[in-house]
C-alpha cells in the first residue's frame, strides 16, 4: 500500500548530519552484535519511483463480500511504477550516510548469509565475508551492494533456493486439491496440486509482530481484483480474502521492507496478478512458520 514516506531533501540532511556524527569504527578483532532490523533504512536514496515507506496499511476487519460488477472485474489493476520493486537492501544508517564501500558491520541476516555463501558460520562480519556478499550482490543487482548481510539479500537467497522445489522439506501438506502455501520463514508463496507446483516460489511480506498472518488451514472465501480498503483508504489490488481481513493482495509499494504488514500477505503486482488467475473461491489455504524478526 502506499504510505507515509519521508521527503528526499530532509532525509539527505539526515544524512549528510550522520556522516559527520557517525561513531568511530568498533576496535578490530572486538565481537560485534548484528545490527538490529528496526535499525536499518533503505541503503539507495529514493526516487518518485520508490518512497521510502514507514508504513503499509492493510485491511484488518474483514469486509462484507458482496458481488463485483462486470466493470470492476473487467478492468485490470494498473502496475506499480517502474523500479518499485527494485532489490534496495537495508543497511546501517552510518553507511548510507558515508557511503562505504564494503560495510564492517554485522548484518541481522549474518549467518544465514554465510550459510548460503558456505563461509565460516560464526555471525561476525569480515572483509572475506563482506566479498564474497558483495559479489552475490551485484550478481543480483541487490543496492548497495556494500557486503551487509540485511533481509533483502537474505530473502533473495531464499528465493533462489527454493526456485526449482519449494516445498522439498514437505513442510506444505499434499492434497488432490489446490493448495496456496504461505512459508513465513522464508517470506515465500506458491500453489501446489498434490506433488506438482502450479505456480511459484513468489516472494511476499507477511504480518508483522502485533499483527501476525494467522497460520492453520484457511480457504479463499472472497475475490475482488479492484479491492479498495474502506478502513485505510487504500488499494488493494487482486485481493483473495482467506482468512477475516487477511489476503493475498498486491501493493503499489515496496515489499522489500523490514516492517511487515497489518496481517495479509503482500505481493508484487505482476505476481498478485498470477496469483489471481490461479486460485479460485474455496481452494485451500495453508500458513505456516514465523516471520524473520518476530
Amino acid at each position: 500500500m502506499i504510505g507515509r514516506h519521508i521527503a528526499s531533501p530532509s532525509l539527505a540532511g539526515l544524512l549528510a548530519a550522520m556522516a559527520l556524527l557517525a561513531t568511530p569504527t568498533a576496535a578490530v578483532g572486538v565481537p560485534q552484535p548484528p545490527v538490529p532490523e528496526s535499525e536499518l533504512v533503505p541503503g539507495v536514496a529514493p526516487g518518485p519511483y520508490q518512497p521510502w515507506q514507514i508504513d503499509t496499511p492493510d485491511q484488518v476487519l474483514a469486509p462484507t463480500p458482496y458481488q463485483p460488477t462486470a466493470g470492476e472485474d473487467a478492468v485490470e489493476p494498473s502496475d506499480a511504477p517502474e523500479g518499485t520493486y527494485a532489490l534496495v537492501e537495508y543497511v546501517p544508517l552510518a553507511d548510507a550516510a558515508s557511503r562505504v564501500t564494503c560495510s564492517k558491520s554485522t548484518g541481522p541476516y549474518q549467518k544465514a548469509v554465510e550459510k548460503w555463501l558456505k563461509l565460516k558460520v560464526d555471525g561476525q562480519q569480515s572483509a572475506a565475508d563482506c566479498k564474497k556478499i558483495q559479489a552475490f550482490q551485484k550478481k543480483e543487482n541487490i543496492k548497495p551492494a556494500i557486503g551487509f548481510a540485511g533481509p533483502v539479500t537474505w530473502a533473495r537467497m531464499m528465493w533462489i533456493s527454493a526456485r526449482k522445489n519449494p516445498n522439498a522439506a514437505k513442510k506444505c501438506p499434499e492434497k488432490n486439491v489446490r493448495v496456496a502455501c504461505v512459508d513465513l520463514d522464508r517470506q515465500l508463496t506458491w500453489v501446489q496440486k498434490g506433488s506438482k507446483v502450479v505456480l511459484g516460489p513468489l516472494t511476499m511480506r507477511s504480518g508483522r509482530t502485533a499483527y501476525p498472518t494467522r497460520k492453520g488451514w484457511h480457504s479463499v472465501y472472497w475475490k475482488h481484483k479492484n479491492h479498495w480498503s474502506t478502513l485505510y483508504n487504500t488499494p488493494m489490488p487482486y485481493a483473495q480474502f482467506f482468512d477475516g481481513g487477511q489476503a493475498f493482495h498486491a501493493v503499489y509499494g515496496s515489499i522489500h521492507t523490514t516492517v511487515g504488514s497489518m496481517g495479509c500477505v503482500n505481493l508484487a503486482v505482476g505476481d498478485a496478478r498470477k496469483l489471481w488467475d490461479v486460485l479460485k473461491k474455496g481452494d485451500q489455504v495453508y500458513v505456516w512458520g514465523r516471520r524473520p524478526g518476530t
